[in-house]
């Protein structure tokens, strides 16, 4: 696929599950989101309808259309500066879209009134720069945002803590703090954090960059297998074997529009756009 994304790929299925975001209430049902249920692949979970972004006169996104549906693996490549971090920072809008749509799980989430607190808490995020709070250890940066929102007990949080900390295989670093750790170590429990809020997506922004070459694979793990247990995942990336291996969908971004979305055996072995076919040769 080239130039921007069909339009009309609107799909007609009803979302089995939806929250109200335009109150400020919580479900407390907890999920272990080792076992979600991915069985309704073609529960279109985000659906994004001719985003734009502009900062001043500067043009970032340009009507981008795209549908993710439950249990994909979506990587989002392309060249610096081509949109790719402003685009999935609007999906949970970090930044506010200036035209467009973008609907979770049914509702609008660009309507005036939306709770952004709730979307985030639906729609986790995680950054370059890990965003941990120095000045707690790591269990409690864990701990906090489900204590605060009222998500949790303390001790129920701290169970949720502990077993995410297992999980990421940093239980033992539980009393520590940011500054004891590594930065492949920072980003486990910055995933972490944003598991404990159980998420319906999992959003990450070139989780890897920041790090050392020798790091990257332990972070990349833990997405391998948040990807196997069916999370549903939008990743920006420059890691193109991760983008290869484990993404079930590529697409490619330039000038602030998807030029191509495909599989990633399409995207790395026949590109159809020609800037795709220029970006695979420069990097590969």
């Amino acid at each position: 696929m080239s130039g921007k994304s069909d339009k009309n790929k609107k799909s007609s299925a009803s979302p089995s599950k939806k929250v109200d975001i335009k109150k400020n209430e919580v479900s407390s049902d907890k999920v272990d989101l080792a076992k979600k249920d991915v069985s309704d692949k073609s529960e279109v979970l985000i659906r994004v309808e001719d985003l734009c972004k502009s900062f001043g006169n500067n043009v970032v996104l340009d009507g981008i259309n795209i549908e993710i549906r439950r249990g994909e693996v979506i990587s989002v490549i392309g060249p610096s500066g081509c949109g790719k971090s402003t685009f999935i920072r609007s999906l949970n809008l970090l930044e506010v879209p200036t035209g467009g749509k973008i609907f979770f799980e049914g509702e609008d989430i660009t309507e005036r009134g939306t709770d952004r607190r709730l979307i985030r808490e639906k729609i986790g995020m995680v950054f370059q720069q890990f965003n941990l709070f120095d000045n707690l250890t790591v269990k409690k940066n864990i701990m906090l945002a489900p204590v605060k929102l009222k998500l949790m007990t303390k001790e129920e949080a701290n169970k949720k803590a502990m077993e995410l900390l297992e999980r990421v295989g940093l239980a033992e670093h539980a009393d520590k703090y940011p500054s004891q750790l590594s930065g492949g170590q920072k980003q486990r429990v910055a995933i972490a954090r944003s598991l404990a809020m159980n998420p319906d997506v999992m959003l990450f922004d070139e989780p890897t960059s920041a790090l050392d070459p020798e790091m990257v694979s332990e972070v990349l793990n833990i997405m391998n297998q948040l990807a196997e247990a069916g999370m549903t995942m939008v990743v920006v990336t420059h890691e193109m074997g991760f983008a290869r291996g484990v993404s079930s969908r590529v697409i490619f971004i330039d000038g602030g529009n998807i030029r191509e979305d495909s599989t990633p055996e399409e995207i790395f072995t026949n590109p159809k756009n020609e800037r795709l076919r220029d970006f695979l040769g420069k990097i590969l």
